[in-house]
């Protein structure tokens, strides 16, 4: 159910992305600037230019493609991480908790970035905004802890676990990109609001 749910999400995402305006004049100066502002620049490089001209200078918008790379990566995650856990043969008695472990805080992960990114995209300038940035900002940092949880706990050592932990400090840095992104979003009270997108409950 939440592989469908994934899915969804992202697919109404990349829809409502490719409906917005574009802008010939619009350039990754603002993308390469504003991740310069975050822990690591040549990730959050690597992940969002592509999306400069549609995001266009707008800091919700970039808040929001930011907040669904990890969402979306955190997904397919949870996916590679749930295979790995079916596939007992390859792994050993202490490996096969370990993953286990993260396959269970990679999964509230996705749940805790579905829920930021709906409050996120539903939020707007007014006496309700502080509160509703709280939550997203409470969601993200959930998010991001409970990736560290996963690496912190995967004590034995060898293949599987560079590939765990490759995997999960992938989406940690791109939760704190994220994170690093809405934090500036909430501190800026005369950044206009744009149009929101819808997501089914």
């Amino acid at each position: 159910m939440k592989n469908i749910l994934c899915i969804f999400l992202v697919s109404v995402f990349t829809y409502y992305a490719s409906c917005l305006p574009i802008t010939p004049n619009s350039t990754s100066d603002y993308i390469k600037t504003s991740c310069q502002t975050t822990l690591y620049p040549k990730l959050c490089n690597k992940y969002l230019t592509k999306y400069a001209i549609k995001i266009n200078g707008d800091p919700k918008l970039l808040a929001t493609t930011a907040l669904l790379v990890a969402f979306n990566t955190t997904c397919s995650t949870s996916d590679i991480l749930r295979n790995l856990t079916g596939n007992r043969a390859a792994l050993k008695p202490s490996e096969t908790e370990a993953v286990a472990e993260c396959v269970e805080v990679v999964s509230d992960s996705v749940y805790e970035l579905q829920r930021s990114m709906k409050e996120l995209n539903d939020s707007c300038k007014g006496p309700k905004f502080e509160f509703q940035m709280n939550d997203v900002l409470t969601w993200v940092s959930a998010a991001l802890t409970d990736d560290d949880t996963c690496m912190d706990d995967f004590m034995t050592k060898g293949e599987m676990r560079s590939l765990v932990r490759g995997l999960v400090l992938r989406i940690a840095r791109l939760t704190s990109i994220a994170l690093a992104f809405i934090m500036a979003f909430s501190y800026e009270p005369t950044s206009p609001s744009i149009s929101e997108v819808g997501i089914v409950e």
